[in-house]
């Protein structure tokens, strides 16, 4: 068997960076940036009020409380800039653009308005309440990083920038496959049947990468009905096939044959993991690489959380994902010479310090303590129980 840490440094090895695409701002969430963002112009773009009052030039650092000004007009948020007389108030709304050379906004909760005077009865500062122009973003300044992923936050950041289309990375092209021929789709099951849950799982964890589902295709235990399948990914020009089962050497695990047989390189088989150890991965030659993970559900989310998601990571063009350091609480201790995989829950203690612990009753034909997690734990090592700390879903990981 291989280690863990040399098998994944061997499909990272495999794993080349995909080319990019330009794609329109609504198109783009949960994709990777191709390159650095730089601000086209500043933000604010223009000096404008911080909230509702009266705009005014301060001639001194103070303005004297129960001074009086008349109030020339009022400037709505998107009216253009006039001109007005010296020392004259402008009454102002939220987002308004300051006036030429009024420098000062006063809230109208402290101003006592009378016809067309306007008093300000406390002292106020010389240049308050005022979102000075580029004091959120200077003019080419970089607001974004090459593999950082569009979300809310920056839609929201290229929006103002008035950016509507952005160079982004390929999504990869993944086909999935599930074999048993115990598996079944939703309702009534047949006898000795069982509900695929491996591809509905892999379906939505790919989905948060933004990635292009070619096909999800569930086949019997037969290597004809494979390798038919694999030949349909292959014609579709799939980045990365997964594959769920027959993976193992019983007489039913067909999948290392069948790969052979339609000319896949074998990169490994068997991995120094649990759960998940009969994992195999391949690479056709100028073609996709394939992970075909054992069916135990469980094997199935280690497979995708330790070796799928780093390989969509670096064909993203990111960096390796580094683990949180945790306290583990009665931590993990598994069998020398094999990496562990435990489900866990990241909390506080009494003292309001961050410990981890490991779920109950786990197993890797049981779900529910997937479903009851929020982490991925490894052994702990050391006098202090610390451990490595993973997302439970990687596509959450920075």
């Amino acid at each position: 068997m291989i280690s863990y840490p040399d098998a994944l440094a061997l499909l990272l090895n495999e794993a080349q960076p995909l080319g990019s695409e330009d794609v329109a701002l609504d198109g783009a969430t949960r994709r990777f940036l191709a390159g650095d963002i730089r601000a086209p112009f500043v933000l604010p773009s223009f000096d404008n009020a911080a909230m509702d009052g009266y705009a005014l030039r301060a001639s001194h650092e103070t303005i004297a409380a129960g001074s009086t000004f008349a109030v020339a007009a009022m400037q709505a948020a998107g009216d253009a800039t006039p001109t007005y007389p010296p020392m004259e108030a402008c009454e102002i709304a939220t987002g308004a653009r300051m006036p030429e050379g009024f420098d000062t906004v006063v809230p109208v909760e402290r101003s006592d308005r009378q016809g067309e005077r306007v008093r300000f009865p406390v002292e106020e500062r010389r240049g308050q309440n005022v979102r000075l122009a580029g004091s959120d973003i200077a003019l080419d300044a970089q607001v974004l990083e090459r593999g950082r992923r569009v979300d809310a936050a920056a839609a929201m950041l290229l929006a103002a920038l008035g950016i509507e289309r952005v160079d982004v990375i390929r999504r990869p092209r993944v086909a999935i496959v599930t074999t048993g021929s115990e598996l079944n789709a939703a309702g009534p099951l047949p006898p000795a049947g069982i509900h695929d849950s491996n591809g509905p799982f892999l379906a939505a964890s790919l989905a948060r990468w933004g990635v292009e589902t070619l096909s999800r295709s569930r086949v019997r235990d037969s290597g004809g009905a494979f390798a038919t399948t694999i030949r349909d990914a292959l014609d579709a020009h799939a980045d990365l096939i997964v594959t769920t089962g027959a993976v193992s050497a019983g007489r039913f695990d067909f999948v290392p044959a069948a790969l052979a047989a339609l000319g896949a390189r074998e990169l490994f088989h068997k991995v120094a993991i649990r759960p998940g150890k009969p994992l195999l991965a391949a690479r056709f030659d100028g073609g996709p690489l394939v992970l075909a993970l054992p069916g135990n559900p469980m094997a199935v989310a280690v497979g995708y959380r330790f070796f799928v998601a780093p390989v969509l990571r670096a064909m993203a063009g990111l960096a390796p994902e580094r683990p949180d350091r945790v306290r583990v609480v009665a931590p993990l201790r598994g069998r020398e010479g094999m990496q562990h995989f435990a489900l866990g829950h990241i909390g506080r203690d009494a003292d309001g310090r961050q410990v981890a612990r490991i779920t109950q009753a786990q197993a890797a034909y049981r779900i529910l303590p997937y479903a009851q997690a929020n982490a991925w734990l490894t052994e702990a090592d050391g006098a202090d129980d610390v451990g490595d700390a993973w997302p439970l879903d990687p596509a959450d990981a920075p």
